[in-house]
């Protein structure tokens, strides 16, 4: 084994190790006492549900993450990457060709192996807690406009990104990243009206209370208002959420049918005050712009780390290729992005605050807000009691007592 086998392997190790120690502590840390904060909203057993909803999703969890690494490792020192290689330079496509069948295959691969996993999750585990909603032809749908998805607008993107590094000489990284910034900002743009309708049906939120609630309160903050979406989120779950997405003119806000149904007008006012907290106080933009100077530093690292035999050397590879180094690069810098991952989730949970902290000030009566996490809580079975190093390794929101705790006492 070379360095960067031991690289590898440690931090990959490590990782999983880290998964296990936060999973064990957090399911340590379940109280079977039901906190006094919601007392009237969770009964004993819808508390006792929530429970068994984060111990049983705990242990699958643990299921599908030692089935992924041992795949890995079985297929990485078997030498599959390298069998994968010459399967795919048969074809003698040339090297963008046979870099797509590479990724592609191994993509599809791990697209076919993990199907069980995503049945049995949506089938029997979301079914068993009364979440699921999603019918067998929903699901393959799904998966079938993904993977459709993927082809018509991933493959032509790595295969730019193979082409720039391949004839772009020493700028090569710089070319990349200029396109793929580019193609994330279009995207951005895009999504909300082309592709994300492919999935879920957007209707515009009909007249009445609600949408004159909402739009006095848009007209109050000053928030330039494009459209109020209704997302048909029942046909897959029963779970509710709300979003906002996109920009420029495509800016949507989109409210799950099901956060409609449960929540009352004012509740749904507090939660798109929250959603315009993050508007107001720039968060997507800086998510953006982290999010692309990320990218442009991995692109320079990667542009050097090609040139390095010892990494092919690690995967039992015989020759060298960009296709391959892109993985085997990414698989060397996932220590990185799990300190940043990590980093951002920091950023996220104090985003959230933020956004809170937004809706409370510029809504009729703050405590419109509690009820709607706790609201949200009991209808996604939330884990009230999390353990501290689950919620900094994971959590991209801030625990709901913390946020609760905020709202109440926080100095605005």
């Amino acid at each position: 084994m070379n360095i960067f086998t031991i690289i590898i392997l440690v931090a990959i190790l490590i990782d999983f190790i880290l998964g296990i120690t936060a999973n064990r502590l957090n399911l340590k840390a379940l109280s079977k006492e039901l906190p006094s904060e919601f007392e009237g909203v969770y009964d004993e057993e819808t508390y006792a549900k929530s429970q068994e909803y984060t111990r049983v999703n705990t242990r699958f969890g643990f299921i599908t993450g030692t089935f992924d690494l041992i795949l890995l490792l079985v297929f990485w020192f078997a030498g599959g990457f390298n069998w994968l290689d010459e399967w795919a330079r048969a074809f003698d496509f040339g090297v963008i060709g046979t870099g797509l069948i590479f990724i592609g295959a191994l993509v599809f691969a791990k697209i076919i192996i993990s199907l069980p996993f995503g049945i049995y999750s949506t089938f029997v585990i979301e079914e068993r807690f009364g979440f699921n909603k999603t019918t067998p032809k929903t699901f393959a749908a799904d998966r079938i406009k993904g993977l459709l998805l993927s082809v018509v607008i991933g493959a032509p993107l790595l295969a730019g990104i193979i082409a720039f590094f391949e004839y772009g000489g020493t700028w090569a990284w710089l070319y990349a990243w200029l396109v793929v910034t580019a193609f994330s900002l279009v995207m951005q743009y895009i999504a909300p009206t082309w592709i994300m309708p492919i999935f879920n049906k957007f209707t515009p939120l009909e007249d009445g209370e609600l949408r004159q609630a909402i739009e006095d309160y848009a007209e109050k903050v000053d928030f330039p208002l494009q459209g109020i979406y209704v997302i048909d989120g029942s046909r897959r779950s029963a779970k509710s959420n709300a979003f906002f997405t996109g920009f420029g003119k495509n800016k949507r806000i989109a409210l799950f049918d099901t956060l409609i149904e449960n929540h009352t007008t004012e509740e749904l006012v507090a939660v798109l005050a929250h959603e315009i907290g993050h508007y107001k106080k720039k968060h997507i933009v800086k998510n953006m712009t982290i999010s692309i100077l990320h990218t442009g530093v991995m692109f320079a690292l990667l542009s050097v780390f090609l040139q390095v035999p010892a990494l092919f050397d690690a995967f039992f590879m015989e020759e060298m290729s960009i296709y391959a180094g892109l993985l085997f690069f990414g698989l060397l810098y996932s220590p990185v992005e799990t300190l940043l991952s990590i980093a951002m989730q920091v950023m996220s949970r104090k985003h959230e605050y933020e956004a809170d902290r937004y809706a409370a000030v510029t809504i009729s009566e703050k405590e419109e807000m509690v009820n709607v996490l706790k609201k949200l809580s009991k209808d996604n079975l939330s884990n009230l009691t999390p353990h501290p190093f689950y919620v900094f390794l994971n959590y991209s929101h801030p625990p709901v007592l913390k946020r609760i705790e905020a709202i109440r006492y926080g100095d605005y």
